[in-house]
């Protein structure tokens, strides 16, 4: 089976054109040699992948027809990922999350709108209360002539 179609099958990557992308890139490995999108895998083979700065080794335990559901993927390929390459990754959330907290900075789509519907509700309110307001002034400046 092609490394390219064997990525996409296994699920490593959403579509096979990314897969093929990435190898054309450097980024996939099978042993110590960078390949072609056509090279031929098979059991036994450890490919490492340079994804989202972490390099992810597995190891082909059996080569799948077609496309996989994510439960069957353990099946066909396991895991030899150093536990290094995974706390480095753990790390780097933390980090995003240091920054800014879920729930905080830019508002989502709904908070703009229950904002913009307080804001107008108020708006409209005001508008009247205003109006209401100078108009009372101006009955006062006739009682005073």
């Amino acid at each position: 089976m092609r490394i390219d179609k064997f990525l996409w099958s296994v699920r490593i990557y959403k579509t096979r054109t990314i897969a093929t992308e990435e190898i054309k890139k450097n980024r996939v490995s099978v042993g110590e040699q960078v390949v072609k999108a056509s090279k031929e895998v098979k059991i036994g083979d450890i490919i490492k992948i340079r994804k989202n700065q972490i390099d992810y080794k597995i190891k082909i335990l059996d080569l799948p027809k077609s496309r996989l559901g994510a439960k069957l993927v353990p099946e066909y390929i396991a895991d030899r990922t150093e536990k290094e390459q995974y706390d480095i990754l753990n790390l780097r959330r933390l980090e995003q999350n240091y920054y800014r907290a879920k729930g905080e900075g830019r508002p989502t789509k709904k908070d703009r709108r229950d904002i913009e519907g307080y804001t107008n509700e108020n708006a409209n309110s005001g508008e009247t209360q205003w109006d209401d307001f100078f108009s009372n002034i101006s009955n006062d400046d006739d009682d005073l002539d």
